[in-house]
């Protein structure tokens, strides 16, 4: 395939977007970070607001990406575990119901388990040797094994706190499962599994998970470490089997992408991208920014048109309510990952576009998912629209706004153009 001479780059800052907060002076995140590179291609190229999350889906990274990926999530979205089980390479049958598997942190102590509360999505950001070690033991137990067996789930472990859980000719029909990270500080029982029988299978193995996790050495170790016991399992975003369309087929260009997620990279894999692999990425605030950079620079000059960079850091620093944590991942991205993308191109002489944004919002009061508009930078690195505002929520409000994210790509490529 001939190559463009033009180079396309996408980098979203997961959950970058916020409200307005009063320990910070009524400013958001974006707006108390320093960002000034942001702030640059944003007062050079154009500033305006989208909306990625449909109204009648739930807001989150699932829906959001696949929108600014151009995959309509009413046409596509069958759920977000089938997207994440691609990434590990993972084949569902037909009837077989996926879901993520989280290890969670819940109230460490003698409550009943409905009374207990929710304290971490993520077992406060447990390492991944760790997380897999537990869920592996957990799946092996001969109380739990059985009960799993019966249920007919098993388990891929991934290389997080995100596992992948498939139960074969599971009943999904009207099973309401609930995120973790929306919920954290409520009780159990008010967010279990509900809405058919299969939900009381899968919460009797959640409550199991409990009693067999909370006693293993691991969590002994982590309780005298003074971390989170990483003491159940939580199990959410259940779907079906996935297929998206061809990325090079519809737009037409060679495209790779780079993130630490699952999410992302099965995307990547059902579009035929490149998923490019980078040491020390980890999804949380300590991640390998500059390794992202590099490979995304290495991408381009290896012969990719485009490359999509993804950042985790400043969502999952909202889930911990680590506002401060969100702020440094916000400036980590400017000063670490697009300034050095930025300097590689212009030293190699590359024309490009490049498109800046946060998938969702993330709200730092709740550690929730919103799905209001975003602020978006689409810069050119051969025209200069001379606007001359920041990059902020406030400030994208009076630039143009598209209702639907799926459009985002055909501004990026040129196929669509601002009047």
């Amino acid at each position: 395939m001939e190559l463009t001479y033009m180079k396309y780059i996408l980098i979203i800052g997961d959950g970058m977007a916020d409200m307005e907060l009063d320990e910070l002076g009524g400013m958001t995140p974006l707006e108390k970070a320093r960002i000034p590179v942001m702030d640059s291609l944003a007062s050079k190229g154009i500033l305006g607001s989208v909306k990625n999350c449909p109204e009648t889906l739930p807001p989150g990274s699932d829906t959001a990406i696949l929108s600014i990926f151009g995959c309509d999530p009413l046409k596509y979205y069958s759920g977000r575990a089938p997207l994440e089980a691609a990434a590990q390479g993972i084949s569902l049958n037909e009837g077989d119901l996926a879901f993520r598997c989280n290890m969670a942190s819940i109230e460490d102590n003698d409550k009943p388990f409905g009374d207990k509360k929710i304290i971490s999505h993520s077992s406060g950001s447990i390492d991944g040797r760790s997380s897999r070690e537990l869920v592996e033991y957990l799946f092996k137990n001969p109380i739990f094994k059985a009960a799993a067996d019966a249920a007919d789930v098993s388990v891929s472990p991934g290389d997080s706190f995100r596992h992948i859980a498939i139960q074969a000719k599971g009943d999904g029909k009207g099973l309401v499962l609930k995120p973790p990270h929306d919920h954290l500080g409520e009780k159990v029982s008010d967010n279990l599994p509900a809405g058919n029988e299969n939900a009381k299978t899968l919460a009797a193995l959640m409550e199991l998970s409990n009693k067999i996790l909370s006693k293993h050495p691991i969590n002994e170790m982590r309780r005298r470490e003074g971390k989170l016991p990483c003491n159940c399992i939580w199990f959410w975003a259940e779907g079906t089997a996935s297929e998206l369309p061809s990325f090079e087929m519809r737009y037409g260009l060679k495209g790779a992408i780079i993130s630490a997620v699952p999410l992302c990279k099965g995307i990547g894999t059902l579009m035929g991208m490149k998923v490019i692999e980078v040491d020390g990425a980890t999804g949380v605030l300590q991640t390998n920014y500059e390794g992202k950079a590099e490979a995304a620079v290495k991408a381009l000059l290896d012969g990719f048109d485009f490359v999509a960079v993804h950042i985790e850091a400043p969502d999952e620093c909202s889930h911990d309510r680590d506002l401060e944590g969100k702020i440094k991942a916000i400036e980590n991205i400017d000063s670490r990952v697009i300034a050095p993308v930025l300097k590689a191109l212009e030293e190699k002489q590359m024309d490009f576009r490049m498109l800046i944004l946060s998938d969702h919002r993330t709200l730092s009061t709740t550690g929730a998912h919103d799905g209001d508009p975003v602020p978006f930078i689409l810069y050119d690195s051969v025209h200069d629209t001379g606007q001359g505002r920041k990059y902020t929520e406030k400030e994208a409000g009076d630039g143009p706004f598209l209702q639907n994210g799926t459009v985002l790509m055909d501004y990026l490529f040129e196929k669509e153009h601002f009047n």
